[in-house]
This record gives structure tokens, sequence and C-alpha cells, in this order.
């Protein structure tokens, strides 16, 4: 493992907001672009690319994605970002519309280099005392907790804070978010994610070339996907299938290789989709170890996981789960490659 590189694992925010009906329609949406990139500059980071839909709007950013629905933020950064520094001007924006932030969501795996993380996020401790000075009052059903696995390497960090009405109302959509981070990337598959010497197109083009070389297009081939690839190497990807979104994020260095990929899902989708999604994640990256976070789903969707990679080389580690107020179930799977 190298002393020093970029840092792949990223941090990540989900924020719930209600308000009056009228101004839902759009919601968060109506944040004019200005206003996010001073935000974004907060964070350290800025937008490279951005698509977007009748039910919401996704951005590449610099360092990750940024997903904008009426009533929802999602922003996940990684590098040295600043991510938690969002949280207070996105409350001013959602107030100015007439939005009251109901519940938040912070995850993130082990840094590669803890060090080198500015504050807030040198610790989770630092990160916690963080969230708690910058959330309303009203949201006061809190639980932080570090789940971890036996791999050293990884362990799931996970805070939430809910009012009385995101309690009472939790996952209406019986949706559920799977989260994945897959480190010591199959070199020669890695070598994919670097521009090659002496090209001259932009990072719009070359990213596209790499969805298209990777296989990265199959995971989802009915969705809208709107890349990016950095120079000299490294390349992210978001999404947008309906009201659903995806992303990955690779850094692809050797001795600190990294690889992320998210997507939402519903307990009245076909289990066939998900498991189909995931081996082809892992076909693309064939890492050397991962891990798997399920938040909000039954036993029957994070079962199919360890089904799903099994038969692809990769033996389930560890398995715990932890309840959180309004997130519900959170359940963590480590998984490495029978060859280690």
């Amino acid at each position: 493992m190298a002393e020093s590189g970029f840092e792949g694992f990223e941090k990540r925010l989900e924020l719930h907001f209600t308000g009056n009906e009228p101004i839902i329609h759009m919601g968060l949406r109506q944040i004019d672009l200005s206003s996010l990139e001073q935000i974004l500059r907060t964070v350290h980071c800025s937008i490279v690319s951005s698509v977007g839909n009748h039910f919401f709007d996704a951005y590449v950013l610099s360092e990750s994605s940024l997903f904008i629905y009426p009533t929802k933020i999602i922003i996940k950064t990684c590098g040295t970002t600043q991510l938690l520094k969002s949280i207070f001007p996105f409350l001013h924006q959602a107030r100015s519309l007439g939005l009251t932030l109901s519940s938040c969501r912070y995850t993130r795996g082990n840094f590669i280099f803890p060090k080198s993380q500015p504050f807030p996020h040198s610790s989770f401790k630092e990160e916690l005392l963080y969230l708690e000075e910058s959330l309303p009052e009203n949201l006061h059903y809190r639980k932080a907790s570090v789940i971890p696995s036996n791999l050293p390497s990884h362990s799931w960090h996970v805070f939430t804070a809910a009012d009385d009405a995101a309690l009472i109302h939790r996952n209406p959509e019986f949706l559920y978010t799977v989260e994945i981070c897959m480190t010591e990337l199959d070199r020669i598959l890695a070598r994919k994610f670097y521009f090659r010497s002496g090209d001259g197109k932009a990072g719009n083009s070359i990213g596209k070339e790499m969805t298209n070389l990777t296989g990265i297009g199959d995971i989802n081939p009915s969705g809208l996907v709107c890349e990016f690839a950095f120079f000299p190497c490294g390349y992210s990807m978001n999404g947008i299938d309906g009201d659903r979104y995806s992303t990955i994020h690779v850094t692809p260095e050797d001795g600190f290789s990294y690889a992320s990929f998210e997507c939402v899902g519903s307990v009245y989708d076909d289990p066939d989709d998900l498991v189909r999604m995931l081996k082809k994640v892992v076909q693309i990256f064939r890492p050397a170890a991962m891990s798997v976070a399920t938040t909000g789903a039954s036993h029957e969707v994070w079962a199919l996981v360890a089904g799903a990679l099994d038969p692809l080389g990769l033996k389930c580690r560890s398995c715990a789960v932890d309840e959180f107020p309004s997130a519900g179930s959170v359940v963590f799977q480590t998984f490495t490659a029978r060859r280690k």
C-alpha cells in the first residue's frame, strides 16, 4: 500500500426536506448554478458535467457526484474535500425555498489515507461533532455507529438524524441504496481508465470512450450516462433512469486503486436486475477486496448480494447489521477474492 496518494473512498451526505406542495414541484432544483458552484467551492470541488430529466438533476463533480431532487440532495465527494461544510449553505438555500430539513444520513468507508483528511474529516468523532452542531434541533432522533468487518481496511461509518415526521413516514416508496467500495483493482482492467499518451480529446469525449470500452454502459442499458475522464487518469459517471440514479467513480493508480458503485432499487424490482448489475460491476473491475452496504432493504435483497458475488470468486468474509432511525436497517458485507 502506498504511503500517500489520491483518496478514493468517498464521504456521502443525504438530506431530505419537507415543504408546501406548490413549492415542492421544483423545490431544490430551483437553486441556481452560481449558488451551487459557491457551495461546492466551500467543499473544494466543482462541476465538470451535468444532465437532468423530469425527476432530478445529476452533476459529475471534480471529486465525485451531486444529485438534486425537489426535496432531496445527495452529495458524495472523494479526495480531501470538506463535504460536511456543504450542510449550512444547503440548509440556507432550502429555507429560502420554504423547505425544512426532515432527515439526514452521512456514510463513508475507511479512508486509505486518513492523516491527509482536513477538518472536519480527520476522524469520525470530529465529523460527528460537526454534524451535531450543524443540524437543526428538530432532528432529535440521532444515531451514530461504526459497523465493523473482518477486513481491517473496510468498516462502515454511519450517522443518521430524523424528525418526528421522517420517523413516522419512513421509506414510503420502499427504496433501498446499495453502496459498493472496491479496492485492489485488477491492474490490466484499471489501465483502461488512463488517458492515452498524446490524446488531445476533452474529458467528456474520453469519458464516453471509457464507458464503452469498459462495459460500464451495459450495466443499465436503459439509463442515460453522463461521464467524465480525468487527466492523467480517473473516471466518474452518473446514470439516470427515470427517478433512479447510479454512479461510478474510479481511482486506478497502483498501490491505492479504488472504484465505487452506487445505485437505488425498490423492493418491488425484479431481483435478477440487481444480481445482473452486481455481476457486471465486479467483472469490470475484478477487485481483490470489496464491501457492500445496503440501506433500507429487506433480508431478501442483501442475501442476493452474496449469491451474486460467490460465483465470481468473491467469498463473503463478514456480514453485520444495524438499525437506524428513518434509514432503517444497514447491512454491511465484505468480500475478498478467493486467491487472497
